[in-house]
């Protein structure tokens, strides 16, 4: 029985099976990365998912017009960069004056909230803690030159991620060809299957997360305006944009708008904090809700857990990324381990 059971397990050749080694090595190859080179791959994942945003939107576009996906990733193209040549000669002016100007109030601001504090003994000791000199030392002042110069660097890696998005947009099929080839050929159509789902399913939550957004920054922006709070379309902009990050974008984009409240006064501040509020209690108890019956629903607790270490492991990319990462390893869990190993028991009966 012992020996019958090796035999089932070696290839025709008495070599190991071949299924089992691709695997293995496709598993190693990622392990590997996510070890030594962690920036590179969540690097790759970004244009991955900006591919997958480019590619669907275009087959949307090539369906309506009847012509091929690769024409409509081309139209869609076009269409951006028409509009953000049109948006920005009529909006930058306004716009770039306002970060300008937002640039220029928030450290007015955080002294203001500095002089506030100091009238209250835990103020005191809370700025104790904080002191300046921890803040301008040596150290820090490396570390600012060292983002400075690493400046270019990223500036390199936006150029990159472009590329990997524009060739995997216009020509996905090259790449998943050649992904599927690295597994053994009885397995490909499953991995394809399974590639399909895990692609479907970045698809749902990015368009899921684009509807948040755009209503979480018009109506930031809206509600900013209508209360009289100045450099109300930077700070919907900027609303709209942090909402890519569930749970931890709405707090960071909350800051500089009470920070430029407070000269106002406590009224303008409680103002402010309801308008974001209101804001976030819309986006994740009616907009969310909506959008997620027909597109993906993550649980919120597993969200937090994933953005907390993905942002001490990888920093800001980490921390932008882990939503989207952790949608995608529940695809491939609910798939590859639940549907395909644990659903696969034989339920034996209950003796009465």
């Amino acid at each position: 029985m012992t020996v019958k059971h090796d035999l089932l397990r070696l290839g025709p050749t008495g070599g190991p099976d071949r299924r089992q080694m691709s695997v293995a090595l496709v598993c190693l190859l990622i392990g590997a990365l996510l070890i030594f080179l962690p920036g590179t791959l969540l690097m790759v994942f970004a244009g991955v998912l900006l591919a997958i945003l480019v590619r669907s939107s275009g087959a949307w576009i090539g369906a309506r017009l009847s012509v091929g996906p690769t024409w409509g990733v081309a139209i869609f193209l076009v269409a951006v960069l028409l509009v953000l040549v049109a948006g920005g000669t009529a909006a930058a002016p306004a716009i770039s004056q306002q970060i300008d100007e937002l640039w220029r109030q928030i450290p007015d601001a955080v002294e203001n909230l500095r002089s506030r504090a100091e009238d209250y003994a835990w103020g005191r000791e809370l700025i104790d803690h904080v002191s300046e000199d921890s803040l301008w030392t040596s150290a820090s002042g490396g570390a600012a030159t060292q983002a400075l110069g690493s400046s270019f660097g990223y500036l390199g890696n936006t150029v990159l991620l472009i590329f990997i998005a524009l060739y995997g947009a216009f020509d996905p099929h090259t790449y998943r060809k050649g992904f599927l080839k690295l597994f053994a050929p009885s397995l490909r159509d499953k991995v394809a299957h399974v590639l399909s789902r895990s692609v479907g399913q970045l698809e749902s939550w990015l368009s899921a997360q684009l509807i948040s957004m755009t209503v979480v920054g018009v109506l930031t922006g809206l509600g900013l305006w209508l209360i009289g709070i100045p450099l109300a379309l930077v700070l919907g902009l900027l609303a709209g944009l942090l909402a890519f990050i569930p749970n931890i974008g709405p707090v960071l984009a909350a800051t500089p708008g009470l920070l430029l409240a407070l000269p106002g006064g406590t009224n303008s501040v409680l103002m402010v904090l309801g308008i974001y509020l209101a804001v976030q209690a819309l986006e994740s108890y009616v907009v969310t809700p909506i959008v997620q019956r027909q597109k993906v629903s993550l649980p919120p607790v597993l969200v937090i857990c994933s953005q907390l270490a993905f942002g001490a492991l990888f920093g800001l990319i980490g921390l932008a990324l882990a939503t989207p990462l952790i949608a995608l390893v529940l695809q491939l869990v609910d798939d590859l381990y639940v549907n395909d190993y644990l659903e696969q028991e034989t339920r034996v009966p209950l003796a009465h």
